[in-house]
C-alpha cells in the first residue's frame, strides 16, 4: 500500500504533501525530526489527512496532482474528513499495533 498525506503546524498552518509506502513509519520521522528539512524547519509534524493507494504511480500521481491544487482546496480536504484538524497519528498507530497483536494472538505456537 501507499500513502498521500498531509502535515501541517497547525489549524490553517503551513501545509506539506507527501507520499510514502509506511504511513506510520514516515510520519514518525517527521515528528522526531529525523531528517533536516522543510517540516523539521517549520514544525509539520500533525498528520491531519491521508489516502491509501494500492499502486506507487497512482499515489504518486495524485500527490503530484494535489500539489497543483490552490490552498484553500487543500483546506477543504482536510475539513471534510477531520474539520477539527486533529492529529490522526496516535490513533492510526493505535490500529496498528492493534492488529499486530491480533495477528500474533491468532499465530499458531512454535515448537
Amino acid at each position: 500500500m501507499y500513502y498521500v498525506y498531509l502535515l501541517a503546524s497547525a489549524r490553517n498552518g503551513t501545509l506539506y504533501l507527501g507520499v510514502t509506502n509506511d504511513l506510520i513509519r514516515r510520519v514518525y520521522e517527521h515528528k522526531a525530526k529525523a531528517l533536516p528539512g522543510f517540516t523539521a524547519r517549520y514544525g509539520l509534524e500533525r498528520l491531519v489527512w491521508f489516502e491509501v493507494h494500492d499502486d506507487v504511480e497512482a499515489a504518486i500521481l495524485r500527490e503530484k496532482d494535489i500539489k497543483k491544487w490552490r490552498r484553500a482546496w487543500k483546506i477543504r480536504l482536510i475539513e471534510e474528513s477531520n474539520p477539527d484538524w486533529r492529529d490522526l497519528y496516535d490513533s492510526l498507530a493505535a490500529c496498528a499495533i492493534a492488529a499486530l497483536r491480533m495477528s500474533s494472538d491468532s499465530a499458531p505456537a512454535v515448537r
